[in-house]
């Protein structure tokens, strides 16, 4: 697969992992004319791996490895691409990294069965803190700390675009399933992008989000009608995460409720710290919520 090109010294690649969780697939970004960081090398794939390299000009070398999260549809192909390249690879840290307190408490009790889709096995190079700038011939990258889809998510911030992974996509939702992925932190870096001034986001999933600041607020709005769908329900009675999800969701494929009860879990969670619900015993997948 040839690069497209979509503006001055930035390509894209789509990986060919196609999925009603990836859409086209996962999109890697190139970035520079001599030295060359690529965001997001995608799943272990090596025919994609070959055509990242393919794309390469003789007088281009891949110097940086970025990845946003370490979800198996983005970091695998990493450790591939630094073997054959010697570029470091940057992130905010492995697949454990980040979580918070109640979070590793809920993984290490084995309360709640999250984490689907993990790269075990990713640990970058290099850790990069929030705010953290990589530079070299041509090209300036912050990174701007991002959790919520997955703890150790990061967005990278080049000129007047950001990479933002699977925070932000035009074309859906971010999937938030715990204990990797939070609710809360994931408000949060919404309203931390809010006060940013990139022009255009690129996803790692779908087109450009050319309206970024709109889709960041059509996002939270979208999170506080779930919010109240869930309240309201649970006003009616006692439910559970599969309970809630068949009966908000009624209208999707049933092939995808598990998906969406994995979003419906992260906001029990999220509601439960708030003190707006209680869990009929110890807080899992399984239990019943009830409103307070």
């Amino acid at each position: 697969m040839n690069a497209i090109h979509l503006q001055s010294g930035l390509r894209r690649l789509t990986a060919p992992n196609p999925s009603p969780m990836t859409l086209h697939g996962t999109n890697t970004f190139l970035i520079g004319f001599t030295d060359i960081a690529v965001i997001d090398p995608g799943p272990m794939i090596k025919e994609h791996g070959k055509s990242i390299l393919a794309s390469l000009t003789e007088s281009q070398r891949i110097s940086h490895i970025l990845v946003t999260h370490s979800h198996r549809d983005h970091s695998p192909l990493a450790g591939w691409l630094a073997d054959q390249t010697g570029a470091a690879i940057y992130a905010a840290g492995d697949s454990r990294w980040g979580r918070s307190a109640n979070m590793q408490a809920l993984a290490q009790e084995g309360l709640i069965g999250g984490g689907e889709g993990v790269d075990d096995a990713f640990e970058p190079n290099v850790q990069v803190e929030d705010g953290a700038v990589l530079e070299a011939p041509g090209w300036r990258i912050e990174a701007v700390h991002t959790p919520g889809h997955m703890a150790n998510h990061v967005s990278f911030a080049w000129q007047d675009a950001l990479f933002c992974g699977d925070l932000i996509m035009g074309w859906s939702t971010s999937l938030i399933s715990p204990p990797d992925g939070d609710l809360t932190a994931f408000r949060a870096s919404l309203n931390t992008l809010l006060k940013r001034d990139e022009r255009i986001y690129y996803p790692a999933h779908g087109d450009a989000v050319e309206n970024p600041k709109t889709r960041c607020r059509e996002l939270l709005a979208h999170r506080d009608l779930r919010e109240k769908q869930i309240l309201d329900e649970i006003h009616k009675g006692p439910a559970t995460p599969k309970q809630l999800t068949a009966r908000i969701y009624a209208q999707i494929d049933p092939k995808l409720h598990p998906v969406a009860e994995r979003n419906v879990l992260a906001h029990l969670i999220d509601l439960t710290e708030r003190n707006l619900i209680a869990a009929k015993g110890d807080l899992s997948a399984r239990v019943q919520f009830v409103r307070i």
